[in-house]
């Protein structure tokens, strides 16, 4: 495998990472409505904090895969 592909394959395996985490981000936004709906507030909030992280690791993601991509 060349350099080049394996780049390819690096920066496609970082995008779905990207994509997997999005969606974790999504249904834990979910439950996290659902669960403060049901008078859990604190947990709601800990959850919110948690997205926080993966909002940050979602950027460090992006900007991993446009380095790899451009080279």
């Amino acid at each position: 495998m060349t350099s080049q592909n394996q780049a390819v394959a690096m920066a496609d395996a970082l995008t779905l990472l990207l994509h997997q985490q999005h969606g974790i981000a999504a249904a834990v936004e979910e439950l996290a409505k659902w669960v403060a709906s049901q008078g859990g507030s604190v947990a709601a909030d800990n959850a919110l904090v948690a997205l926080e992280g993966l909002d940050l690791h979602s950027q460090a993601l992006i900007d991993a895969i446009n380095m790899v991509r451009v080279g």
